[in-house]
């Protein structure tokens, strides 16, 4: 059969010899092209996150010289924008503070995966970004936000699924937050129940096994992200068969934060009773051996996720990235345990990265917030963060150490609207109405006028932590942690006025920013700019503006 190709008057002639030189051409282009891929091939990327895993109480330790050392480097200095599941989640999702994201809480009133949200927010998280420009085949499993589900409410089905995922496995309600057995996923909109056998249900290991048949089963031809987002170590700290005696001596760290009074601190604080009792001692003891417990399979299902992409070789060519939502406290300040405080063992998370060019064994002391990932991912696919409106800056060039890294950030916001229940707790009636978490002893986690903003900066000339609560008092904490690492002495009232009021003008400047101007110098950097007329004066209907447009 004769070849036929169009000369240069449009003419069809038959023409073997053209059309084998036209392929010579097209094979050595293709060739060139593949080598070219091959020598600079889009980067995969890998995205596991736990639930409650602190850094600052030792959540690390049990995992840390393990399996989990397989991602090489660190940030030692990480802060979530909000000490809670589903604010912080829509954080990274989106690279933004609480105040542009305007999810407060882990509910649908508090805008999580609200009608509101999926409308306005989830079309500029960064696997949307991620899908929409159809590079990425886009992989999601385990829990999600909080109260996802469709605008209607019902399940999750192939149509509305959450914008930005190809393939995604996520908890669904009633399992409003994260269980180990007896859970209900969603698998692309599919309802599958699990129930209680450890081999086919244990969710941590359910993810892992999903993740591994993702690796196995995508297409060679186009990078992927996958994004694990693991139950453990939050509650209630179910671990598997195998691990279920590990740790028997473990206690939580007896730091010297640990079973004090607050005096200084916010009315929450000082509410808990000091010294604990001997039984609440035990019972935190006793949860904190279950947390480390439950890491022991998250350390698994980093090994076989790494393990998996050796033997795939394509571990040379992604990044992988290891972080929390938020941290956790058991018995500092003598709060039971819990999120939501303002102190470094709630707000403070892990962060470990490995991928090409980025040194083994190396740890930044640059400042990171969990706005930054989305940003950070989306420079790695390739795409300009510029051109999005996200509050976070991109790592990557400090992962790599391709960039300059004196002109970063000096500053974070960290925001949380405090919870509490209309009606006065009838195991505790003299505690009144707006309190909320609270525990048999009638010592409570949250109330609503636990509303607080902070800046925490980081500079070589400062290590400070400056917030204020949006309450009657307008009560300030202020710590240097440098001086202070376990914050048992608030400053408010001692530090040099000018240092405060610079704080307090900061602070306001980044609870009204939005995109590239979150990224401002901080008041230790030289190009930053005090405007003396912004002072406390104004705080109060700053503070209210904020909280209707929250509402």
């Amino acid at each position: 059969m004769a070849l036929f190709v169009f000369n240069s008057a449009s003419k069809m002639v038959s023409s073997p010899l053209v059309i084998i030189r036209f392929i010579l051409i097209c094979v050595t282009l293709l060739c060139n092209s593949l080598a070219e891929a091959k020598m600079n091939p889009t980067p995969n990327i890998v995205l596991i996150l736990t639930d409650d895993l602190d850094v600052s109480i030792g959540g690390m330790v049990s995992i840390f010289s393990k399996k989990v050392s397989f991602l090489l480097s660190e940030f030692s200095v990480v802060f979530v924008a909000s000490p809670l599941c589903c604010p912080s989640r829509a954080s990274i999702l989106t690279g933004k503070y609480p105040h542009n994201h305007h999810v407060v809480n882990n509910t649908l009133e508090g805008n999580c995966s609200s009608t509101a949200w999926q409308k306005t927010q989830e079309p500029e998280t960064f696997s949307a970004f991620l899908q929409k420009h159809g590079t990425y085949q886009t992989f999601f499993a385990g829990k999600y936000l909080n109260e996802v589900k469709t605008q209607t409410g019902s399940f999750c089905n192939a149509e509305t699924l959450p914008l930005g995922w190809k393939t995604f496995y996520s908890l669904y309600i009633p399992e409003r937050n994260s269980k180990y057995y007896n859970y209900t996923l969603s698998v692309n909109g599919r309802a599958q129940r699990h129930g209680q056998n450890y081999s086919e249900d244990y969710l941590t290991d359910v993810l892992a096994n999903i993740s591994i048949d993702f690796l196995e089963n995508k297409s060679n031809r186009r990078p992927f992200f996958m994004m694990v987002s693991t139950p453990a170590p939050h509650s209630p700290w179910t671990a598997a068969p195998q691990y279920e005696s590990s740790f028997p001596n473990i206690k939580a760290p007896r730091d010297p934060n640990f079973n004090i009074h607050g005096k200084d601190k916010h009315w929450l604080i000082r509410q808990a009773k000091t010294p604990m009792t001997n039984s609440s001692v035990e019972f935190l003891d006793n949860a904190y051996r279950k947390r480390w417990r439950t890491l022991l399979s998250v350390d698994d299902l980093v090994e076989k996720v790494v393990r998996k992409l050796e033997v795939r070789g394509e571990l040379s060519n992604t990044y992988i990235i290891f972080t929390s939502d938020n941290g956790y406290h058991t018995g500092q300040f003598s709060l039971p345990m819990d999120k939501r405080q303002l102190y470094e063992f709630d707000i403070r998370v892990p962060l470990l990265v490995r991928g090409p060019n980025i040194k083994p064994n190396q740890t930044s002391p640059l400042l990171i917030a969990n706005v930054d990932l989305g940003p950070t991912i989306l420079d790695i696919a390739g795409y300009n963060v510029n051109e999005t409106q996200m509050d976070g800056m991109s790592f990557f060039f400090i992962m790599t150490g391709k960039g300059n890294s004196s002109t970063w950030r000096s500053d974070v916001l960290v925001e949380y609207e405090g919870e509490g229940s209309s009606i006065s707790d009838p195991a505790c009636p003299l505690l009144g109405p707006g309190v909320s978490e609270c525990f048999p002893d009638c010592v409570c986690e949250d109330s609503y006028n636990n509303t607080y903003a902070c800046v925490r900066t980081v500079s070589q000339a400062a290590n400070l932590q400056y917030c204020e609560f949006d309450d009657n008092e307008v009560f300030v904490e202020v710590y240097n942690l440098t001086a202070d690492p376990f914050q048992l002495s608030n400053i408010a009232k001692s530090i040099d006025q000018e240092v405060l009021e610079k704080m307090n003008h900061r602070l306001m400047m980044l609870q009204s920013c939005s995109g590239q101007s979150c990224r401002t110098p901080g008041v230790y950097d030289s190009q930053f700019r005090f405007d003396p007329r912004l002072m406390f004066s104004s705080l109060v209907a700053h503070r209210n503006k904020r909280r209707q447009t929250l509402k």
